[in-house]
């Protein structure tokens, strides 16, 4: 009953079954993850009295919102412009199948984008006007990625700013409470009114945080481009695995969750506990890309893809563990 549930013979058009497909589940780690980080970094440079659980709450929703939405502008636009056909193979995506119209998701598009935006302005209140800026960024690059950069080779470059640095980073910010923080050094920050400025030795963690988050995110990217590799030379995308090619790209997708674990242990100590915990992501990694070289081409890559996904979650609770336990 639950595989029938699932196969596509039994999705009806604009079927809720249907949209929950085009929202693509899965993806939803890679929007989880780095909230997730900078949640308990903020957690760990205060304490649960005064630590920010509803701008956290809020964090989580607009990332959730907005991978939604950059999920159906994917699908919209590749469907648009032909991308998606029956050489296609990535999972089966809910417009070219059909299980979505293209007017209803130009609709959902719309609302998607809305309800991210309503789900961010409350963050201003705690982390000031600047991230009104932050927001606007999220939004057009959401666009932006899918219509421009990802068929530039800069997909890789975008993943590591908005999947680590900015959420990351933000995430920080509205969760600390910034009264209780000693400022100076780099760059004035208006908040309450009052004129303060942030601290590298302050903002140093969840910085370098961000950086071992998106080279972990990157992995997936890696994955499904290392998969259509044949199909983007066809059409003339360019991406960073047709630049490097498989091989590379293979050593690469297995040397970035190794510098993400050197900067976590880097940042926390290297002692036994936090040496053991990192390496159950690197171990789940290791296996994975072994199976990714075995396996090598077509469909079959979709479950590396799946248990991609499960290692960059992995990678966030323990990364979690071990921010909050050091």
């Amino acid at each position: 009953m639950l595989v029938s549930l699932f196969n596509s013979n039994f999705i009806r058009r604009n079927s809720f079954k249907a949209w929950v497909l085009a929202s693509r589940p899965k993806t939803l780690t890679g929007a989880a993850v780095p909230v997730m980080i900078g949640s308990a970094c903020a957690y760990k440079d205060c304490d649960e009295t005064c630590f920010g659980w509803i701008p956290m709450v809020l964090c989580f929703l607009f990332a959730f919102i907005m991978q939604i939405d950059a999920n159906f502008i994917n699908d919209y636009y590749d469907c648009v412009k032909k991308k998606d056909n029956e050489k296609r193979l990535g999972p089966e995506r809910a417009c070219q199948q059909g299980w979505v119209t293209l007017n209803a998701m130009k609709c959902a598009i719309v609302i998607t984008t809305i309800a991210a935006c309503l789900a961010g302005l409350p963050l201003l209140y705690y982390g000031g006007i600047e991230l009104l800026l932050v927001g606007i960024l999220c939004i057009a690059f959401c666009f932006l990625y899918t219509t421009l950069f990802a068929s530039i080779g800069l997909g890789d470059l975008l993943v590591l700013v908005f999947f680590g640095l900015i959420p990351v980073c933000c995430t920080w910010w509205v969760c600390i409470p910034h009264d209780t923080i000693l400022y100076y050094d780099i760059f004035p920050v208006l908040t309450d009114n009052v004129i303060n400025v942030l601290s590298w030795s302050n903002f140093c963690s969840p910085f370098l945080l961000s950086i071992s988050c998106g080279l972990v995110v990157d992995t997936l990217l890696i994955v499904n481009n290392y998969r259509d590799i044949d199909n983007d030379r066809e059409v003339g995308k360019i991406t960073l695995v047709v630049i490097l090619g498989k091989q590379v790209s293979e050593w690469l997708y297995i040397f970035m969750p190794a510098i993400s674990i050197v900067i976590v242990l880097f940042l926390y100590g290297w002692n036994s506990l936090n040496i053991i915990l990192a390496f159950i992501p690197y171990f789940l990694y290791t296996g994975t890309w072994n199976r990714m070289r075995i396996i090598g081409s077509g469909k079959g890559l979709n479950r590396i893809l799946g248990e991609t996904a499960r290692n960059i979650f992995i990678y966030g609770i323990v990364t979690c563990l071990i921010i909050v336990l050091s």
